[in-house]
């Protein structure tokens, strides 16, 4: 009986060391992400030479060039089917207003003077369109009004808001908006004459095809506009939102649909840029693919000054690259991942999202395959909040999976014991970070995401972003936060539960 249950108590200490090995092979790999490794990539990236890594300019190109070396140095796979597998070439176009007018009535109304249009560059004849009143924009408002193949009028001054309206708008067909952002002409004016500069400019985006009557942009207009569009004073259709929201439910259509007409015109070039690439194939679930991103773009240069962009966001570059270095030391070690992870760089998010805005239109592993997106923008500083404690923001990690952000703190629990904020996280902060950067592009799909981030800092968007005022040992933390996040993401026997919607 005694040697029975020697053998026991023998078996029992063989099960927990082999639960303490697996565990300490996280730690094990955590370690090999080191400040010196950090300092010394983020040097090169943010130098003066990078010239602020502007998209489509000489010094972004300088910068894949370097992440792309880094991911064939460890040995990952580039997995684009196009030029050398590193990279996936990024249609875009540089364009400038040219010749917008929208006619309402008599009268023809010019851009920047009258109006301005916001969206995408692209080129139609005169189109003719009926307008629907679609009151604040509200779900009830549209399901008074039909707007299939017609275009929509609403009044909203928020922001966040309008955004969920150009999808309900889209969702029910419509073709394009005319959009009141302020009750008061004085106050729409003035916006006008103070912007005006910053909409006249040439700006960067993804280069689509003429979409002929199909619009994805608006006119932003007056309220004094609006009236004369529907010929009846403003007040006539706030008046009908009220009665609408009163439960007068015909208010809205007893405003009768008009015609106007319009015509947009952009002076374009093309541009190509790279979202860079490094693929690490996992073992038995190697279908599934967790993706790991950060843009590498900033802002160039400006008045002679370069944009060294050392925390935005060389800081999350430089952690996707250590963390990838160190998933493929545990692979080379027998240790290697059960599901596949892509390792992506990627371009233009300070253009607007639109490096992986593309790779979602045209992913290189399957969407309904990827089972998240750790997404790190901006890990190297402490912010303007004054936090003393060790701490990173994190956004979106219970907004589609609750598995995803009980796994995320577990992991924090477990090893890096950081001070997790959510105060980003929640749906009504005004800086609505949720959508602002390259995990939104993951999260509209579907697909589970955490975004690192630690907040803006009194550098951002400056040419004084630069390496010496990085925390590195705190953005050492905070990246091995993310690989014992990925780790786990990638070992679980079972892939996440995605049991929310996304917004």
């Amino acid at each position: 009986m005694k040697k029975i249950i020697t053998l026991l108590l023998l078996s029992s200490v063989g099960f927990v060391s082999a639960q303490d090995k697996e565990v300490d092979l996280a730690q094990k790999y955590a370690e090999t992400i080191t400040i010196e490794d950090m300092k010394e990539d983020l040097t090169i990236l943010a130098s003066d030479a990078l010239e602020g890594r502007e998209t489509g300019k000489r010094g972004q190109k300088m910068a894949a060039a370097y992440i792309r070396a880094h991911f064939e140095e460890l040995g990952l796979e580039g997995p684009a089917k196009a030029g050398n597998g590193y990279y996936q070439n990024v249609k875009l176009k540089s364009s400038k207003a040219g010749d917008i007018y929208l006619k309402v009535g008599d009268k023809t109304l010019s851009n920047l003077k009258d109006f301005f249009y916001y969206g995408d560059a692209q080129n139609t004849d005169e189109i003719t369109t009926e307008v629907v009143f679609v009151g604040s924009g509200t779900e009830e408002e549209f399901a008074s009004v039909d707007v299939k193949g017609k275009s929509i009028l609403f009044i909203n001054e928020n922001r966040g808001k309008r955004r969920e309206i150009f999808d309900r708008a889209q969702k029910l067909g419509a073709k394009t908006a005319l959009v009141v952002r302020s009750l008061k002409d004085d106050e729409f004016n003035n916006f006008l004459t103070r912007y005006a500069p910053f909409f006249n400019r040439a700006s960067i985006e993804l280069d689509k095809e003429d979409g002929g009557e199909e619009v994805s942009g608006a006119f932003y207009i007056s309220p004094a506009t609006a009236g004369e569009v529907f010929g009846k004073p403003f007040e006539k259709l706030t008046a009908a939102i009220e009665n609408f929201n009163a439960g007068k439910t015909k208010a809205i259509k007893k405003i009768k649909p008009q015609k106007v007409a319009y015509k947009i015109e952009f002076d374009s070039k093309k541009i190509i840029s790279e979202n860079v690439l490094g693929y690490l194939e996992g073992t038995d679930l190697k279908d599934e693919v967790l993706v790991l991103t950060s843009h590498y773009d900033h802002e160039g240069i400006k008045n002679g000054q370069i944009y060294n962009g050392a925390d935005d966001d060389g800081s999350g570059t430089v952690a996707v690259m250590d963390i990838a270095e160190a998933f493929v030391k545990a692979k080379a070690d027998g240790n290697g991942p059960r599901r596949s992870i892509l390792f992506m760089t990627v371009t233009a998010e300070e253009k607007g999202l639109l490096g992986s805005a593309y790779y979602a239109d045209n992913p290189i592993f399957p969407l309904e395959n990827t089972v998240a997106d750790l997404n790190i923008d901006m890990i190297g500083r402490i912010d303007n909040r004054g936090y003393t404690e060790d701490y990173v923001s994190l956004v979106g990690s219970d907004k589609l999976s609750t598995e995803l952000h009980d796994l995320s703190e577990n992991m924090n629990n477990k090893y890096t014991k950081l001070m997790l904020d959510y105060t980003f996280n929640d749906e009504n902060h005004p800086q609505r970070i949720y959508y602002r950067s390259d995990h939104w592009n993951f999260a509209k799909n579907g697909i589970p995401v955490i975004f690192y981030t630690t907040g803006s800092h009194p550098d951002y968007h400056k040419p004084t972003d630069t390496v010496d005022k990085i925390e590195f040992e705190l953005m050492r933390k905070r990246t091995q936060l993310v690989f014992y996040t990925a780790w786990e993401i990638a070992n679980r026997d079972t892939r996440l539960v995605v049991d929310k919607k996304s917004n």
